[in-house]
């Protein structure tokens, strides 16, 4: 397939699934449920932290925790103290445990009440064409009070070789305003210029058959080599390819 016609294709599955019907079978559709700034952000990025394993227990699980939450993310964050760790307790993932979460509550705390918020740390960290500088600093700030070792291993590090695929997958969310309704674009002193592509399972073998990608591991290596590919497409707005990988590797199994 040539350049063009490749282009073609995938942009015509951008609209495909770049609409709001892809939100009932996502994982933003958690963010979705909320207006305010920081709840979206918030709301968002724990339904990514968990975004792994079985769609429905991934949303099952998170409308559990928006639940646990008093369905109002910011203000519980902003209030979580001792007294809400038992109502924490019985939390699960696959490996992410109530231990986890009660950590990443504090670790949201900080980060709100100490480093100006989520979008903050990572506007100050990012470089002009990536944002995965920023989440190796973000990860640093994260787990910078006492915590279990276990739960590092639920915020991925882009500089130690990892996809980090679900945190990109957040960044998209908070990123690219795509005026489809899907993606929120609530963090404007970023660009969808410095994101890049969520690769997993799906968006990498369609990547690979779509002769974008190479490298046979899904991770940072690989990432680096089809943002590269996928900025040659579209230098402004590369993520939205996105929406056609998944879509072609998760719905149509092409």
């Amino acid at each position: 397939m040539k350049k063009s016609e490749l282009k073609e294709f995938l942009d015509f599955k951008v609209d495909q699934y770049n609409n709001p019907q892809f939100i009932g079978t996502d994982p933003i559709q958690i963010p979705h449920q909320f207006s305010k700034k920081e709840d979206i952000e918030i709301a968002g990025f724990l339904a990514a932290t968990i975004a792994w394993g079985n769609r429905k227990s991934i949303l099952k699980n998170a409308n559990d925790l928006m639940q646990r939450m008093e369905n109002a993310p910011h203000d519980f964050i902003l209030n979580f103290s001792k007294k809400d760790i038992e109502g924490m307790e019985g939390f699960v993932h696959r490996t992410f445990n109530s231990i986890d979460l009660c950590y990443f509550m504090l670790a949201l705390q900080n980060i709100y009440k100490n480093h100006n918020g989520l979008e903050a740390i990572f506007n100050t960290h990012a470089s002009a064409n990536s944002l995965q500088p920023a989440i190796h600093e973000f990860k640093k700030i994260f787990f910078e009070l006492p915590h279990e070792k276990r739960t590092q291993k639920h915020v991925s590090d882009p500089l130690k070789n990892s996809a980090a695929k679900r945190i990109n997958m957040y960044l998209r969310w908070m990123v690219r305003k795509d005026n489809c309704g899907v993606d929120f674009g609530i963090w404007e002193s970023l660009s969808p210029s410095q994101l890049s592509c969520p690769l997993d399972v799906h968006s990498g073998n369609i990547a690979r058959k779509l002769k974008l990608l190479k490298r046979k591991q899904n991770d940072a290596k690989a990432l680096a080599e089809l943002d590269t590919a996928l900025r040659k497409l579209d230098h402004q707005d590369p993520v939205k390819y996105d929406f056609a990988l998944f879509g072609l590797g998760a719905f149509e199994k092409y």
